[in-house]
């Protein structure tokens, strides 16, 4: 299997080759501008991961992997502007209603969602599609309920606003790697793990949602507990499953 690293390279070529409509037009530029923001591309590398785990080849499962990490752009988009989380900066650079204005960003982000549908509807099996926007749905009522302030249930909160779009990245590759749904539980149920981990560790990092609830050191052991059940689930897996166990510990571990 190949390395993290090396499935990152690949994400990075195909973002920086990646064609936008041209009906776009100017609205190109923020688009490329969010996507272009240096994030650590974890979800297109994840399904990237599962794909060739699953037995696809990487190259067939890129655009399923694009098309996550431009659905993850959109919904940072969206977040930052002045209704929902009013961020004026994000990973060291201005947001991107604050460098264009807050119309462009609003038709930035329903853009970006677009063009993730357009290259999920690539592929000739619909499954893919439906994957991505299951999840969209998931994410964006996960959202609705953090606005409302009904946070009442943390767990199911995660699981919908940001376990929708991970447990997407293994949806999405195993359609590509034609694994048949009945024999996809044991990779569904790893992926249900991986959202609550990595949001557990954001509200750690940031000193937010559990640890508000439950502490640092609780929110430490919750953290610590669903990266092992996450282990626990990949060694049910038949499969060459090791670059998968070093994401989750790298998910388990980050520092940003």
């Amino acid at each position: 299997m190949r390395p993290a690293d090396e499935l990152r390279e690949l994400v990075e070529a195909y973002v920086d080759e990646l064609e936008l409509a041209d009906e776009l037009g100017a609205l190109r530029q923020p688009m490329r501008y969010a996507v272009d923001g240096g994030g650590k591309r974890l979800r297109p590398v994840l399904c990237l991961a599962v794909a060739e785990a699953a037995g696809a080849d990487v190259e067939d499962a890129l655009p399923a992997a694009i098309s996550l990490e431009l659905v993850h752009t959109f919904s940072l988009v969206h977040d930052d502007l002045p209704a929902l989380d009013d961020d004026d900066e994000r990973r060291g650079r201005p947001t991107i209603h604050v460098a264009f204005g807050e119309a462009n960003a609003i038709l930035a982000g329903d853009a970006l969602l677009a063009e993730a549908l357009r290259l999920a509807l690539s592929y000739d099996d619909a499954a893919v599609a439906r994957e991505l926007t299951d999840a969209v749905l998931g994410m964006i009522g996960g959202q609705a309920r953090d606005v409302a302030g009904d946070n009442g249930d943390l767990t199911l909160l995660h699981r919908l606003k940001t376990g929708r779009l991970f447990a997407a990245c293994v949806g999405c590759a195993l359609w590509v790697a034609g694994i048949p749904e009945p024999e996809q539980a044991p990779w569904r149920a790893f992926a249900d793990e991986l959202g609550p981990l990595f949001q557990i560790v954001d509200d750690i990092l940031d000193g937010d949602g559990v640890v508000l609830v439950h502490g640092a050191e609780t929110a430490r052991r919750l953290a610590d507990e669903a990266a092992e059940r996450a282990l626990a689930r990949l060694r049910q897996i038949p499969a060459e499953t090791y670059v998968l166990a070093e994401i989750v510990a790298g998910l388990a571990a980050r520092t940003s």
